[in-house]
């Protein structure tokens, strides 16, 4: 007899961590007003509830178009920012994070790329009212005939599936094509299905939660037996983003033929959208919309490291702000007074963005932490890492953060917590901090190792 035992996990993925894996959002009450600790942060309450006013804007979809700069010096929760705006939207909402290195492509023109992520966060909910035939399969037949083109073999005619609801049965002869479509959704008797009436196109919803019970080694969706007829109308809810209908319609679908398949096969470049297609695309949006199919829902384009654009990037940015359909755009920089990349003179900048564009932004400034939160930030980062600090690793891990960066003290404690667990200590001491300090230096210690020994490198 075989013997299958399951694969307990859940500690491995709970422990597995990325820079803002807790952030959960603004963390703001009823009122608007910022919880000290909340949410993932802690303090930066001024920038934080600026950022919930722009929740508020975004919902109440009066803040098409505009651009917002977070401001400030490195390590103080501009990126938290950005994410904690898009958890505060949820899910439907679409949010576009980038970084402004990203837009310099081999393939594609910058402005092109620039204008691709402004469409990725753009989403379009269409609602549409389809005749469908829903319900739990209980017969699956295909029906076989001879192959009308000689030769060996038989070739599906058509095929009869039962679907049954709460309220009755209807048996159902369909065409081979349908079939096909049957198959690649895997359906099998039991699972409850919908089938549209215009297009021929099947939906695998799950499983009947009659087969609940019995056993299944794979992980199942059980849905319940649907109610009604099984001929029905039903309104689809399907949300896109202006991107996947510009590419679905600049790539149009090759025949199935060998010469076909083998053209896309050596076409991997990215194709690029020309504007008169997305000025086509969106006309065919606007008509939507004026009939009522479809609804816009502007989503957010988070840039990060924005001194990074050029002046040819910033002016198309300019262009499509002003664009009848334009999403949210949250820029963030850690920069002062820099140059603009690209311009022709050497005049310095704020933030390293045109003045023009600085006119257009709102600008939420972030403040450095003091050591008290820096303390807390520590504390929190160390639960969620698994780890226990000493009171006094705590303050010497936090000291770091106010005197060398609040980055290079939270890359200490997985360093920290790898010695002393190896060492038999069930929590992080100063000695294992210490002996991390020696091991890996901050950028400080390192620029004056460069400084006295310029043989270094």
């Amino acid at each position: 007899m075989v013997q299958i035992s399951e694969v307990k996990d859940s500690q491995s993925r709970e422990r597995r961590t990325a820079a803002h894996t807790h952030i959960k959002g603004l963390g703001l009450n009823e009122h608007g007003i910022a919880k000290n600790i909340e949410g993932g942060f802690v303090g930066q309450a001024d920038a934080r509830e600026a950022c919930g006013i722009i929740v508020d804007l975004i919902k109440s979809k009066k803040m098409s178009g505009k651009a917002i700069l977070i401001a400030g010096p490195p390590a103080t929760g501009k990126t938290a920012l950005a994410l904690a705006i898009s958890q505060e939207l949820g899910p439907k909402v679409p949010f576009c994070p980038i970084v402004g290195s990203e837009l310099y492509s081999a393939e594609v023109k910058k402005t092109s790329a620039l204008m691709e992520n402004f469409r990725r966060a753009i989403g379009l909910r269409i609602k549409e009212t389809k005749e469908v035939y829903e319900g739990e399969v209980i017969e699956l037949t295909p029906e076989e005939a001879e192959n009308p083109l000689g030769g060996y073999g038989k070739t599906v005619s058509h095929v009869i599936v039962g679907l049954k609801t709460a309220k009755g049965t209807k048996s159902l002869r369909l065409d081979p094509s349908i079939y096909e479509s049957i198959q690649k959704e895997r359906v099998t008797i039991g699972d409850v299905i919908y089938i549209e009436a215009n297009t021929g196109a099947v939906k695998r919803v799950g499983r009947s939660d009659a087969y609940a019970t019995e056993f299944d080694l794979e992980a199942e969706e059980y849905v319940p037996l649907p109610k009604g007829e099984v001929h029905k109308k039903k309104e689809i809810v399907q949300d896109v983003t202006l991107h996947d209908l510009d590419v679905a319609n600049a790539r149009p679908q090759g025949g199935q033929d060998v010469l076909s398949m083998m053209g896309q096969l050596l076409k991997p470049r990215k194709t690029e959208i020309t504007d008169k297609l997305r000025s086509e695309v969106n006309k065919v949006v606007s008509k939507y919309i004026d009939q009522g199919v479809a609804e816009l829902i502007p989503g957010v384009l988070f840039i990060d490291e924005v001194n990074m654009l050029d002046m040819e990037i910033f002016t198309y940015l300019n262009r499509a702000l002003e664009s009848s359909i334009a999403p949210i755009v949250v820029l963030a920089s850690n920069r002062g007074l820099t140059t603009v990349r690209g311009s022709d003179d050497d005049i310095k900048a704020p933030h390293g963005c045109p003045p023009d564009l600085i006119d257009r932004l709102l600008i939420v400034r972030t403040l450095p932490y003091n050591q008290e939160e820096i303390k807390t930030i520590v504390s929190k980062r160390a639960a969620l890492e698994g780890s226990t600090l000493t009171e006094d690793a705590l303050n010497k891990v936090a000291k770091h953060g106010v005197t060398k960066s609040l980055r290079y003290a939270l890359q200490l404690l997985a360093p920290a917590g790898v010695l002393s667990t190896s060492a038999g200590r069930s929590e992080i001491t100063v000695e294992d901090i210490e002996e991390c300090e020696l091991l890996f230096l901050d950028s400080r210690r390192s620029i004056k190792v460069l400084e006295e020994n310029s043989k270094f490198l």
